[in-house]
């Protein structure tokens, strides 16, 4: 096993890397080894991708996953304008959302936070937790059986590492939310861990501003957006004032809500000054993220 911290710097490992190889691993690669050293990069078949904060490239936090959770506290009300973000990033990576409520206990009403959810992101399965009750986790071991790879994707203080410490009845850090709201980070670097009942999980610190890599997750998160653009008059309608337009007269007959279309809008905007170089995928897709992945024994997960 490998472990990174977020700068993809500092490496423990069993295994020597051999020169040139150490600045392409990231946590969830598989490994070809020789000798007891790293030696090869097999191809990834999902990358979960940011804009690198230093250079204008993209950043791979995650390799081969089959999962990505998004993980959302619902104690102090859902962020829904994170939760669309979350879901273009994870559609985007090649692996299957996932959405994760948690802190369960503390929320007022679970049943419209769900609702919301699923109106948020169409198709996209959820859990409601607690760590603290027990709620719900049962159902995420099941979830992460076997041959899946997941990765959580959220916020500080959104409760991560204390849903590792539930599924597994470990001890790792947790920190308190401040009073603000905020979180703080108890992750510092990412780490994958082999579950007791079969599954691997990788933890990565808590994202706060979530920059967008790829475009190819749009049309996943807003297929309610997608699916009535479909009926416009004009295959290359704007959706501003265009004749024939079937997402603006859905949005005057109160079909669409104007705060999903001005978030279509804004991540479609800022996606479209992306540099092109940062919009290129090298993964394969995936269609069955449950599928056993079928590895040669020499290979190794890092």
């Amino acid at each position: 096993m490998i472990w990174f911290d977020d700068v993809g710097g500092d490496v423990e490992t069993s295994s020597h890397v051999a020169p040139g190889l150490r600045s392409r691993l990231v946590a969830g690669d598989w490994v070809g080894l020789r000798d007891g050293q790293i030696v090869s990069v097999l191809e990834r078949h999902s990358e979960l991708r940011r804009p690198d904060p230093r250079r204008p490239d993209v950043q791979v936090l995650a390799s081969n996953v089959d999962l990505v959770l998004l993980v959302l506290a619902i104690d102090r009300g859902l962020n829904d304008r994170l939760l669309e973000r979350f879901a273009v990033m994870a559609w985007d990576s090649g692996a299957r959302p996932f959405v994760i409520l948690t802190k369960a206990d503390h929320a007022i009403d679970t049943a419209e936070t769900e609702q919301r959810v699923r109106s948020l992101v169409p198709g996209v399965e959820l859990l409601t937790t607690s760590s603290h009750s027990g709620q719900g986790i049962e159902r995420l071991r099941a979830l992460l059986r076997h041959g899946v790879t997941a990765v959580m994707l959220g916020a500080s203080g959104a409760g991560k590492t204390s849903l590792l410490n539930a599924l597994e009845g470990t001890s790792e850090l947790t920190r308190a939310v401040r009073r603000s709201g905020d979180g703080r980070h108890a992750t510092s670097t990412r780490r994958l861990y082999r579950l007791s009942h079969g599954g691997v999980l990788l933890d990565i610190p808590g994202i706060r501003l979530v920059d967008l890599a790829g475009q190819s997750g749009i049309d996943e998160t807003f297929t309610d957006i997608e699916m009535i653009a479909d009926r416009c008059r004009f295959r290359n309608c704007s959706h501003r004032g265009d004749d024939g337009c079937a997402v603006e007269s859905a949005l005057a007959a109160g079909v669409l809500a104007a705060t999903r279309l001005a978030s279509w809008r804004r991540i479609q905007a800022e996606l479209a000054v992306r540099p092109r170089a940062a919009n290129q995928r090298t993964r394969r897709p995936r269609t069955d993220w449950a599928e056993d992945q079928r590895r040669p024994p020499q290979d190794e997960p890092a």
